[in-house]
This record gives structure tokens, C-alpha cells and sequence, in this order.
């Protein structure tokens, strides 16, 4: 139960034998949720144990390959395996002619319907998506070709009955429901007990936002502003700001500037360029501007007890 975020590859462009390019999976209250898919993603969510068939929604951030290669194979993977439920797909304009072909090109149906919804490249905060456990917004990043950052926010917590009160009281199990909603207890004797006596505050909602790939631009700071989790690219170190500039990334020094800025409580870095062999500079350059700074690196796990 509550938030987590696997990273299944935190690289750019391409893998190396012991990276692997962009996707992570976000567990909310055991809704599972995958933000872009680069090639060989669905063999690190079995060297890391995800259970792909629970993924209600994939979320492709934009078209270069080292964030989208990886999805026909996990589609097929999670026909082969006997996926019925629908998936949902948001993405940019041209990827579900890209699926369609591949599978038509292969003579190959899947036994699950793909719902694709199409996002647009708006300069605000859009709203995208909703279900019981979250909303999903995109962010507008600045790239080389259109592409979306997305901000996960966890609806509010029901409040928590009391164990010690259930049996106590004998409070029907048909009123459970309500009572953590806030309704008050009317006992068969006619007493009333206050929903404030019988139950404890909500748990924290979570907040995370996800900005991969693009430039500085800090006028993402306050659609993100006070979010518990950033994640933001930092391809490169200082010693490559200019390649930065010319290839519409970021640096760590980025990255964290867009932290500090927006008052996050806890900020990932990752992206990083083949050329790089640890990310040592990388996460010391981050932590001038914002000492809570931490790699995303495949495998790594990130849970609310983090934040």
C-alpha cells in the first residue's frame, strides 16, 4: 500500500550493459502506472519482479526512440500472457499509427483492446486522466520535438476507524465504508459517537512529477510547485552545458535549480548520457543548488517512507 516508483532505466539515447533507457513504474495503493517504455523494458520489469498485467495506464512522454522502442514488445509480451483487460495508452499523435502497423506488418491481434489517447503540446497544466487512486496532468516540456512532463497527484485518503473500536463498539461492517468518509456512528441504542472520536486523520496523499527530456525552463516551477517527488532529466554534467543547450537537455545544476525553485521536497535526477561511467559529479554539482537530490538508477525504489 501507498506510493512507490520503480525506476526500470534512467539513461538517454541508448543502453549500456548495465543501464537501460527511460521507464519507471509508479505504484499507488497497488494501481500500477508506466511512464514511457524504452527498448527492453519489459525485461527489466522481470529481472525486477513488476507484475506488468496490473498496469491499468502507460504514459509515453514523447516520440525518440529511447522512450517509446520498448512498447510493442511489452504489448505482445502481455498478450502472450493472456492480458483481457483494456489498457489505456496517452501519447503523442503518430504512436498508435506506429503500433498499428507494427502489428498489422505481423499479421498479429491482440486478445485485449489498446484505448489510445492522443495529448496535445499545451503551454499550462492539462488534466488528463482520472481513476479512484490518482489524476494525471501534463507538464510542457522543452525539447526538440513535442513532449510532456506528467504530474501524478494521489486523491485524499479516506480516515482510519480505530481497529480497537470495531469490536468495542460493534460497529456493523456495512458502515465501515461511510464512517471513513466521515459519517458519524448511530449505534441501535440511539447513542452517536463523533466521526473525530472513532477514527484518526487520513494518510498523506503523494505528489509526483515527471520531466524528462528538455531544456531549463523554469516556467514548469509553478505547475509543480511544493510536489513531494520530482523527477527531472540531468543529462549532462556542467562540463557539457552547451552540448545541453544544442540537444534541448538539462544539467544536474538544472535540474536542481528547478527543484530549489519550485520547493519540491525530494528531487531524482537521471537521464544521463552513454558518455558518462558513474554519476558522481552529477549528484555533487545537483546538491549545491539542493541537498535533497538522489540518482535514479535501474532498479532503484522509491517508496513514501522516502519522503
Amino acid at each position: 500500500m501507498g506510493f512507490e516508483l520503480k525506476i526500470l532505466g534512467a539513461n538517454s539515447a541508448i543502453p549500456t550493459t548495465t543501464r537501460n533507457t527511460t521507464s519507471q513504474l509508479i505504484s499507488i495503493n497497488q494501481s500500477h502506472y508506466l511512464i514511457d517504455c524504452g527498448e527492453g523494458t519489459q525485461i527489466q520489469m522481470r529481472k525486477y519482479r513488476v507484475k506488468m498485467q496490473r498496469i491499468k495506464a502507460i504514459f509515453i512522454s514523447h516520440l525518440h526512440g529511447d522512450h517509446f522502442f520498448g512498447l510493442i514488445g511489452l504489448l505482445n509480451t502481455m498478450h502472450l500472457l493472456g492480458r483481457q483487460n483494456e489498457l489505456l495508452i496517452f501519447c503523442p499523435p503518430g504512436l498508435k499509427e506506429i503500433i498499428n502497423l507494427q502489428l498489422k506488418v505481423a499479421d498479429s491481434k491482440l486478445n485485449y483492446k489498446i484505448n489510445f489517447q492522443e495529448l496535445e503540446f499545451n503551454d499550462g497544466k492539462s488534466h488528463i486522466y482520472s481513476d479512484n487512486i490518482a489524476d494525471v496532468y501534463t507538464i510542457p516540456l522543452d525539447h526538440r520535438i513535442p513532449c510532456n512532463g506528467f504530474l501524478f497527484v494521489e486523491k485524499p485518503k479516506n480516515r482510519r476507524i480505530k481497529k480497537e473500536l470495531i469490536d468495542k463498539l460493534k460497529i456493523p461492517v456495512e458502515q465501515l465504508p461511510k464512517i471513513k468518509e466521515g459519517v458519524d456512528f448511530h449505534r441501535e441504542d440511539g447513542r452517536v459517537f463523533q466521526n473525530e472520536e472513532i477514527t484518526l486523520p487520513p494518510r498523506k496523499s503523494y505528489s509526483y512529477a515527471f520531466c524528462s527530456d528538455t531544456r531549463y525552463n523554469d516556467r514548469i516551477v509553478p505547475l509543480i510547485e511544493n510536489t513531494d517527488l520530482l523527477y527531472h532529466e540531468a543529462t549532462f554534467t556542467e562540463a557539457f552545458r552547451e552540448r545541453a543547450q544544442q540537444t534541448y537537455h538539462s544539467t544536474a545544476r538544472d535540474a536542481a535549480t528547478i527543484a530549489e525553485k519550485a520547493k519540491v521536497s525530494k528531487l531524482l535526477i537521471g537521464h544521463y548520457s552513454a558518455r558518462y561511467k558513474n554519476f558522481d559529479q552529477h549528484l555533487e554539482e545537483a546538491r549545491e543548488v539542493f541537498g535533497n537530490t538522489e540518482l535514479a538508477l535501474d532498479g532503484h525504489t522509491f517508496s513514501s517512507s522516502d519522503l
